[in-house]
């Protein structure tokens, strides 16, 4: 790469100092004048010789420039993500950094870049770490006892010690994993639910919300069909919102095919705002099925209202042609989630972090109840457990135990 990279900007700067280059195909065309860095190895984001070109950022620039060092023997496009697996293997960041940074690179609120800073800095893998080593300490106490159990300097029954430890390493991991939910939803979004009966103000909440004219609204009811479905920022969190048609019985095929996708969508929400009009007399009586989402009474037209109406049949009481509560109700849809965010983010977001947490913790869970069975049952739960811890940051090599026994032991003099 050194030869493509010189034949293009001429001779190469000093390690880590910019220069500016003009770059030129073999024939002598100029494509850019622009800075070029190079990065010895092992000091380089994969940790390998890097050449880096700033270009202007134009693509016509950019192929161009690709295609003429492409022409070069053994020099080709990076696959996807190859630039990442190398700085892995290189060891240069864990499983856990690169899907953090990978989930940088795509974030599009504040939220979403804070939870992946903590990610692709490390944050996470440290926490990870920490209890790691907690555990090879453990299988080195019980390794000592079963194998240096006649030494004058092993005690009897040493690894009783570590059991305490190890019910805490249980629980802590326990509170993490209750976490995964919300980290989920901070990554992928905050799933709201607009729902009620035709003409409670759905489509007027949806437009209000998002900000533009997304459904149509009228006097007739049953306008909405379909789900509408928009993304929004409220707080630096991504908040996934979807209109829906009015629940209502109905003979009309179409409107039954809206409100049967209307309750799918319900079943599946994170939240469910149930709008009812404050103007309208009539009770709403529609049995709605929410499944685990959390359900905010929203009276709506609180312009209209005759003050006659209980304000404690809501949560919160909004219009939309005045702008009343919109803001409040704002506040609501990530009141957990701001709560839980300004304590911590160091919550795992990933199906497969989540995964081999849940086996961690099952098997150190087995470890420390298995107390009427031997210590090599017990030793090979702790062993499985750091196994599947391991495997989130992808550092799964067998560890070197007695190099703990020897360093807390005499053993060997």
């Amino acid at each position: 790469m050194d030869v493509a990279a010189e034949l293009v900007s001429g001779r190469l700067p000093s390690s880590r100092q910019a220069a500016l280059k003009t770059i030129r195909t073999r024939s002598n065309e100029v494509i850019d004048h622009g800075l070029v860095l190079t990065f010895p190895s092992p000091a380089s984001f994969t940790g390998e010789d890097s050449v880096e070109f700033q270009l202007h950022g134009g693509r016509a620039v950019v192929t161009r420039l690709l295609a003429e060092l492409s022409s070069f023997d053994d020099v080709r496009h990076a696959e996807a993500g190859e630039f990442s697996r190398r700085a892995f293997e290189n060891g240069k960041a864990d499983l856990v950094e690169m899907e953090g940074l990978a989930d940088l690179i795509s974030a599009e609120t504040e939220m979403q870049r804070r939870l992946a800073m903590e990610q692709s800095f490390g944050g996470l893998s440290e926490l990870y770490e920490a209890w790691a080593k907690r555990l090879t300490h453990a299988r080195a106490m019980i390794e000592a006892e079963l194998d240096f159990a006649d030494e004058e300097d092993v005690p009897g029954s040493v690894s009783d010690s570590i059991w305490s430890d190890m019910e805490e390493l249980a629980r802590e991991m326990q509170d993490h994993l209750h976490l995964a939910g919300q980290g989920e939803i901070i990554r992928n979004g905050l799933k709201v639910v607009i729902a009620g009966p035709p003409n409670a103000g759905k489509s007027s909440l949806m437009n209000a919300l998002a900000g533009s004219d997304l459904a149509i609204v009228t006097e007739l009811a049953g306008t909405t069909r379909d789900i509408l479905h928009a993304d929004i920022d409220i707080d630096g969190f991504l908040v996934r919102l979807y209109d829906t048609a009015g629940l209502r019985e109905t003979d009309e095929r179409v409107e039954q095919e809206g409100i049967r996708r209307a309750q799918q969508a319900i079943r599946t929400a994170d939240i469910v705002l149930r709008l009812r009009s404050i103007d309208d007399g009539t009770p709403d009586d529609t049995t709605i099925e929410t499944g685990s989402a959390r359900v905010i009474e929203v009276g709506t037209k609180a312009d209209l209202g005759t003050g006659s109406v209980n304000s404690a049949n809501y949560d919160i009481e909004i219009s939309t042609l005045t702008g009343t509560g919109l803001s409040a109700l704002r506040g609501l849809l990530v009141r957990d989630l701001q709560d839980l965010t300004a304590r911590s983010l160091s919550m795992p977001v990933r199906d497969r972090q989540v995964l081999h947490l849940r086996q961690a913790h099952e098997r150190i869970s087995d470890a420390v109840s298995a107390r009427s069975s031997g210590l090599e049952l017990r030793s090979e739960y702790l062993r499985q457990a750091s196994h599947s811890l391991g495997r989130i940051t992808g550092r799964v090599d067998v560890e070197n135990l007695l190099d703990v026994i020897f360093s807390e032991f005499c053993v060997g003099k």
